[in-house]
């Protein structure tokens, strides 16, 4: 018998005050059986710095062919494609040719400098790709926020971002590997 998605609920106020977005989002996530602590909270992290009303989870971990998140407009065209962790050179392609911005966000310590150095040189490329990969002390400490019901907040000022909940608070490291052109 096939494991069920845990469904994890959170409550994520977010203060952008570089963007001037300033709301509240109630998100339902469909945790899969595979995915650690880690990952689900990186897919928040990313929902938190890209905002929008029309920002959307995608089906998750188990589809290729759609990303963690993305936001499309009204004519069903893909302005963002978020990834996290480390797609191959050839999914990276597609999405860019797929949407107007791409982003990826790598994590796991030094396997993801590995994953760069082997994807990188043909990612580079795309003119439409950002890739960030996600301090591992980061990473951490938003693992240890995660649970079934969560209430969050990401402050958003001056290019960097912190976490917070009513236990812990923490600065967002995020290293730059490719900034889109």
């Amino acid at each position: 018998m096939a494991l069920k998605a845990t469904i994890c609920k959170a409550v994520l106020r977010i203060a952008n005050v570089d963007s001037h977005y300033y709301h509240d989002h109630s998100l339902t996530l469909a945790r899969h059986p595979s995915e650690t602590d880690e990952r689900m909270m990186l897919r928040i992290l990313a929902f938190a710095l890209h905002a929008d009303d029309s920002l959307q989870f995608g089906r998750g971990i188990s589809t290729d062919d759609e990303p963690d998140l993305w936001q499309k407009d009204l004519t069903g065209v893909i302005e963002r494609w978020i990834d996290i962790g480390q797609p191959e050179e050839k999914l990276i392609r597609k999405a860019c040719g797929r949407a107007r911005e791409v982003f990826v966000y790598s994590y796991g310590g030094h396997d993801a400098g590995k994953w760069w150095h082997r994807v990188g040189a043909g990612a580079d490329r795309c003119e439409n790709l950002t890739v960030h990969h996600v301090a591992q002390a980061t990473c951490k400490a938003l693992a240890s926020l995660a649970g079934r019901n969560m209430e969050l907040q990401c402050t958003i000022q001056d290019g960097h971002a912190w976490m917070a909940s009513d236990d812990a608070s923490f600065e967002v490291e995020l290293v730059s590997l490719k900034t889109a052109t």
